[in-house]
C-alpha cells in the first residue's frame, strides 16, 4: 500500500504498517513480520504489529515459549508510543495556532481533526492491552497480577479517550468510514432561512457536505472573516476581532454577534482545532427572533456534525475507530465475566454497559446492524482496529448462539453475525478467522454438512498451498471442525479431528483424547478408545492454569476415578475401564458446548435410542422410543450419577425434537436424582437452566419470562459453588441467557 506523499509521517507510518495487518488478515504472518520488519527504524505502529503477531502465534497455538519475543516488541512499541506522543504535543502547539483557523489541511498529527499526539496515545493503550494478555500466558499469579494492572491502566485510558472522542456519545455515528461520500443530516428539520445559512458559497467546499467556510465555527471562534447568509437572504459579512469587541453586520439585517475572548493559541482539549467553538457566544439587542433561533440551533447543528462526521484520512480513522474498540471491548468483556469474578474487577472500578459497547464496536467496525435494526449494512473501513472489532463482535453473537440457548430474536442476531462477516470476509476471503465463523454461522443455522465442506476446504487449500497457512489459526478450524463432525455423528473423522488437536496446539491434550476417546466407542472401536484413556492420567498432571488445574481436566479426574471405582465394584481391571463406562465422554463433555441443540433431528433421535438402550430403562413415555427393554451389561447405569445424567441429556435431546413434554420430565427427573449424585454434583444446576430454555420456547409470555427467570435464580445458586465443576461456565451461560430474557421483555 503506497502512502500518499501529503501524509504526515505518522500517517505514512500508519498505512505502511496497516499493510502487514492486511497480510496477516489473509493467513500470511510471514508476509506480516516481513511488512512490520521492512523499515531500518521500525515506527511504533509497525513494532506494535510485529507483537500482535507473536502475540497470536502465542494464544492461538497455546504456546507460552513465545510469549518472551512478544513481550519484548511490545515493550519497545510501548516506550516508542510514549516518546512519539510527547513529541507528537510538543510539535503540535506551534501549529495549534494555524489548526484553530483552520489553516491544516487535515493531514497533520492527530489527522487535522484531533490535537497532535492522540493516535500515539491509542497506540500506547493498544500495546497495554496486548501486553496485559501476553503476561496473562504466563499461567503464573505474577502474570496474572501483571495483567490486571496492565488492563486496569489501558480501562483507564480508553475510558478517557472515549469521553473526549464522544463527548456527545454514539447516537450521532453510524460508520467511522462510509463507501460513499457523506451527507450532512440534521436531526433539525430546515426551515428556508436555515438551508441558505447551509449552503456552500465556497467553490472549493464540498458539495456533500454544504457547508459554508463563512459559517463555520472554526472561523467565528478564531477571530477571522467570513460571510454568512443573513435571515433575510442577503449575504452578510462577519468581522470578530481578536479581542471579542462586537462588530456590525453589512448588511440590513439587525442582528449582532458576539464573540467571546480569542482562545488559547494551539486550542485545548482533544478537539483542538475546533473545540473552542464552545467560547462562541451569540447575544442580541432584543429577544432573540425565531429566525435567529433557528441559526442558533443551525450553529450548534454545525458543531455537533463537525464533532460527528465520518473520519477522514487514516489517522483520523485510527483515532475514531481505536477509541470505539477499546472502550467496547472493555465494556463487553467485563459484561461477559461470572458473577463471582466481576464482584472482584468491580473493586478496580470497572463497570460495563453491553448494549453501548455493542454500539461502539459497531461504529469501529463501521456496521450499522446494531444500530439501525433489521438487515443492515456493513462498511468497514481500512483501520485495523476496524477489523477487529468485527472480530469482536463475531465471536459475542457467536457465544450467544452457541450457548445462551435461547435467543429474543434468533433471526436478527443471526442477520447481525453475518453482516459482520460477509463484510470483512470480502476483503480477506482466505483468512482462516473469516471461515471460521462463516461455518459457524451454518452450523447454527442447521446446516451442519455445509459447515463441514467450508472448513474442510479451507484447510485443503492450505494443505495444497493454494493459500497462505497460519498454523496457529488453523487449530480454531479444526477444533469445529471437530464438534461438527460429532454433532453429525461422524464419530472417527471426529476423533481423528480431535487427535489432531495436539499436533496443533499445547492446549488440554488431555481433554482432546478424553472426547476423542468417546468417539471411539461410539463405533465400538474399544481398543483405540482404551488406549487413549490410558494416556490421559499422565496428561493431567502436566497442564496448570497459574498453578492449577484447567477446569476440563479437574472434571476429566474425577470421572477417570469414578470409572476405577466402578470397575473395582465390578471385578474389572483398570486397563479394561471402556467396559464399565456407560454415558460415552463425548455427548457428555457436549453439554458443555451445547452441542446437543443445534443437532439435526435424525442425530437427536439416534442419540436417544442409544441412551435408552443402556440398563436400567427410563421412566418416562417418549414417542422416539417402542418399549423394548434394555439389556443389561457392565455399563449398565448403578448411580444416581449416571442416571441423572442420562436423563440430563435425554431431557435435552426430546426439547431439540419439540417434545417439550417428556423433555421437562426428564430434566426434573435430572434434578432430583442428581440430587443424590457423589461426583456430578454439577447436573442440577445445568438441568435448571436447560428447563429454564425449555420454558423460554414452549410459551411467549411474560408468565414464561418470570417463570424462567425463577430457574435461572436457582440455577446460580449451583453456579455459586467454586467446588461444581466448570461452574464458571454455567454462571456466563446464565448471565447471556438473562440479557436475552431482558431484551424480550423490552420489545414486549
Amino acid at each position: 500500500m503506497a502512502a500518499d506523499a501529503s501524509l504526515s509521517p505518522a500517517a505514512k507510518s500508519l498505512v505502511s504498517a496497516t499493510a502487514g495487518f492486511d497480510a496477516l488478515f489473509k493467513n500470511d504472518n510471514v508476509g506480516a513480520r516481513a511488512a512490520f520488519s521492512a523499515p531500518s527504524d521500525p515506527s511504533p505502529f509497525h513494532l506494535l504489529g510485529l507483537g500482535a503477531v507473536a502475540f497470536l502465534e502465542a494464544a492461538l497455538g497455546m504456546e507460552p515459549g513465545l510469549m518472551a519475543e512478544a513481550t519484548k516488541i511490545l515493550q519497545s512499541a510501548e516506550q516508542g508510543a510514549k516518546r512519539a506522543e510527547a513529541e507528537a504535543r510538543k510539535a503540535g502547539s506551534a501549529a495549534g495556532s494555524a489548526r484553530a483557523k483552520g489553516g491544516v489541511d487535515g493531514h497533520g498529527d492527530g489527522g487535522g481533526r484531533f490535537v497532535p499526539g492522540v493516535e500515539w496515545e491509542i497506540l500506547h493503550a493498544d500495546t497495554v492491552v496486548l501486553l496485559g494478555l501476553t503476561q496473562a500466558l504466563s499461567e503464573s499469579y505474577m502474570g496474572y497480577l501483571q495483567c490486571l494492572y496492565s488492563l486496569n491502566a489501558a480501562h483507564g485510558k480508553f475510558t478517557k479517550l472515549y469521553k473526549a472522542v464522544f463527548p456527545s456519545g454514539l447516537d450521532g455515528y453510524r460508520t467511522p468510514a462510509p463507501s460513499h461520500a457523506p451527507s450532512r443530516s440534521s436531526s433539525i428539520p430546515p426551515t428556508p432561512s436555515q438551508s441558505k445559512f447551509l449552503s456552500s458559497t465556497d467553490p472549493d467546499s464540498d458539495p456533500q457536505r454544504t457547508i459554508s467556510k463563512a459559517t463555520s465555527l472554526l472561523s467565528l471562534a478564531s477571530g477571522s472573516s467570513g460571510s454568512y447568509p443573513s435571515p433575510n437572504g442577503s449575504t452578510a459579512t462577519l468581522s470578530v476581532p481578536p479581542s471579542g469587541a462586537t462588530s456590525p453586520l453589512s448588511s440590513s439585517s439587525t442582528t449582532s454577534l458576539s464573540a467571546a475572548p480569542a482562545p488559547k493559541k494551539g486550542g485545548g482539549g482533544l478537539f483542538g482545532r475546533w473545540g473552542s467553538a464552545s467560547l462562541l457566544s451569540v447575544a442580541s439587542s432584543a429577544p432573540r427572533s425565531p429566525e435567529a433561533e433557528r441559526e442558533k440551533k443551525a450553529r450548534e447543528e454545525e458543531e455537533r456534525w463537525q464533532r460527528e462526521r465520518p473520519a477522514e484520512g487514516p489517522v483520523e480513522e485510527m483515532v475514531v475507530a481505536g477509541s470505539a474498540f477499546g472502550y467496547g471491548l472493555f465494556n463487553l468483556v467485563f459484561s461477559l465475566l461470572p458473577k463471582r469474578v466481576q464482584s472482584v474487577v468491580g473493586i478496580f472500578g470497572f463497570k460495563y454497559d453491553r448494549a453501548l459497547a455493542l454500539q461502539a464496536l459497531a461504529i469501529s467496525a463501521g456496521v450499522h446492524t446494531l444500530i439501525e435494526g433489521d438487515g443492515g449494512t456493513a462498511s468497514a473501513g481500512t483501520d485495523v482496529h476496524g477489523v477487529f472489532a468485527g472480530l469482536t463482535l463475531m465471536t459475542f453473537h457467536g457465544v450467544v448462539l452457541l450457548l445462551s440457548g435461547y435467543q429474543a430474536d434468533e433471526a436478527k442476531t443471526v442477520r447481525t453475525y453475518k453482516t459482520i462477516v460477509d463484510s470483512i470476509q470480502a476483503r480477506y476471503p482466505t483468512g482462516a478467522l473469516w471461515v471460521l465463523n462463516r461455518a459457524k454461522i451454518l452450523r447454527m443455522t442447521g446446516e451442519p454438512d455445509e459447515a463441514i465442506s467450508v472448513l474442510q476446504a479451507a484447510l485443503s487449500a492450505e494443505d495444497n498451498g493454494d493459500v497462505k497457512r497460519f498454523v496457529q489459526a488453523d487449530t480454531l478450524l479444526v477444533f469445529e471442525l471437530a464438534w461438527t463432525l460429532l454433532s453429525q455423528r461422524q464419530f472417527e473423522e471426529a476423533a481423528e479431528a480431535f487427535i489432531r488437536m495436539t499436533a496443533l496446539n499445547s492446549w488440554s491434550h488431555a481433554t482432546y483424547f478424553f472426547i476423542a476417546a468417546g468417539c471411539f466407542l461410539a463405533v465400538g472401536e474399544k481398543a483405540k478408545a482404551q488406549e487413549l484413556i490410558d494416556k490421559i492420567p499422565d496428561l493431567v498432571t502436566k497442564k496448570k492454569v497459574g498453578g492449577k488445574d484447567l477446569p476440563t481436566e479437574v472434571f476429566i479426574k474425577k470421572k477417570m476415578e469414578f470409572w476405577k471405582e466402578k470397575a473395582k465394584r465390578h471385578n474389572i481391571d483398570a486397563t479394561k475401564l471402556v467396559d464399565v463406562i456407560g454415558i460415552n465422554p463425548a455427548w457428555e463433555m457436549g453439554l458443555f458446548w451445547n452441542l446437543h441443540q443445534r443437532t439435526t433431528n435424525e442425530v437427536a433421535t439416534a442419540c436417544i435410542k442409544d441412551l435408552a438402550s443402556i440398563a436400567p430403562s427410563i421412566s418416562v413415555v417418549s414417542p422416539v422410543l417402542d418399549g423394548t427393554p434394555p439389556q443389561k451389561t457392565l455399563a449398565e447405569l448403578d448411580t444416581p450419577d449416571e442416571q441423572a445424567l442420562r436423563s440430563l441429556l435425554l431431557g435435552v435431546m426430546h426439547r431439540t425434537l419439540g417434545l417439550f413434554g417428556p423433555a421437562r420430565e426428564l430434566l426434573e427427573s435430572a434434578r432430583a436424582t442428581g440430587s443424590h449424585a457423589k461426583v456430578n454434583t454439577w447436573v442440577p444446576g445445568v438441568a435448571l437452566f436447560e428447563e429454564a430454555v425449555l420454558v423460554l420456547k414452549v410459551e411467549d409470555s411474560v408468565r414464561a419470562l418470570d417463570e424462567a427467570d425463577k430457574l435461572l435464580d436457582q440455577a446460580q445458586s449451583h453456579a455459586a459453588k467454586s467446588e461444581i465443576d466448570l461452574s464458571s461456565r454455567l454462571d456466563s451461560r446464565i448471565a447471556l441467557l438473562r440479557d436475552e430474557i431482558g431484551k424480550k421483555r423490552a420489545a414486549s
